[in-house]
């Protein structure tokens, strides 16, 4: 399988530091959470200089650039617009940096509103920048996360926009811990719009969320792992841990953990 990590795990690492982890402790990929102040420098004031200079750095260490993630949302008749305005701008980063997938929400209800209204909404947004997608050669790939975890919800929305550029980030925690669904029926749901997956481990407490080691929450990734492997899965699995321990420690025993449930699985 090929693995990624979010930059949450190392907000503070320049662009060189991060691709000789990556390097290191095995990774392949890499996810560019953007306008969140991390170091890795990619955003979208960067120069058509800084564009090249990105992406030879990437092309030497063989890690891929494989997602921008981005916090546009578009569940909110008030902000709409300019979360539509800044996808755009997002698309065209994209496409200058040869990156394949956006990662987007669809944003929580706002008070007041219904969810019937709001998934209209959102389904508008989507379908008015999924052209733009298409000619940049970017799929928007939306999370299963905030009010639309359930994957019937998110497959709501994927069907009515009905689009190969719109698809969806499967957040295996999400799914199972807020959507209350189990990994099977999730990836059975989700599957024709699955693009990306996030992989990260928790308790079940719905009020407090704990990022754990792998192996040691409640979240099933070996299970999942089963599923994409007969499924034969062939995007990137993208660990996103947020605000928790040094990159040193978690990125190579994370890993290391879902290398060993390969192993298990494929000698079974």
């Amino acid at each position: 399988m090929n693995y990624a990590f979010v930059s949450f795990s190392c907000p503070d690492a320049d662009l060189l530091t991060v691709l000789r982890m990556a390097q290191q402790y095995g990774y392949s990929g890499f996810e560019a959470r953007c306008d969140c102040g991390h170091r890795h420098g990619i955003e979208l004031d960067i120069t058509p200089e800084q564009i090249i200079d990105i992406k030879t750095a990437f092309q030497a260490s063989g890690v891929k650039l494989q997602c921008i993630s981005v916090s546009c949302r578009y569940s909110n008749p008030v902000t709409v617009q300019a979360n539509i305005t800044e996808t755009i701008a997002y698309i065209r980063l994209a496409q200058a940096l040869e990156v394949p997938f956006i990662r987007i929400f669809c944003g929580y209800i706002p008070e007041g509103a219904g969810r019937e209204e709001t998934r209209t909404l959102i389904v508008e947004s989507l379908r008015s920048l999924a052209a733009s997608a298409a000619q940049a050669g970017v799929v928007l790939a939306v999370e299963t996360h905030d009010d639309w975890s359930d994957p019937l919800e998110m497959a709501a929305i994927m069907s009515a926009v009905n689009h190969p550029s719109i698809g969806v980030v499967w957040d295996i925690m999400h799914t199972y811990r807020t959507g209350k669904t189990s990994m099977e029926e999730a990836y059975r749901i989700l599957q024709p719009w699955i693009h990306h997956v996030h992989i990260h481990d928790g308790s079940l407490d719905p009020d407090t969320l704990v990022f754990l080691p792998i192996g040691t929450g409640d979240i099933d990734h070996k299970e999942a792992l089963r599923i994409l492997i007969q499924h034969k899965y062939t995007g990137f699995l993208s660990g996103e841990w947020l605000d928790w321990e040094p990159a040193s420690l978690h990125l190579p025993r994370e890993i290391e953990a879902m290398r060993g449930y390969e192993k298990e699985l494929l000698t079974e």
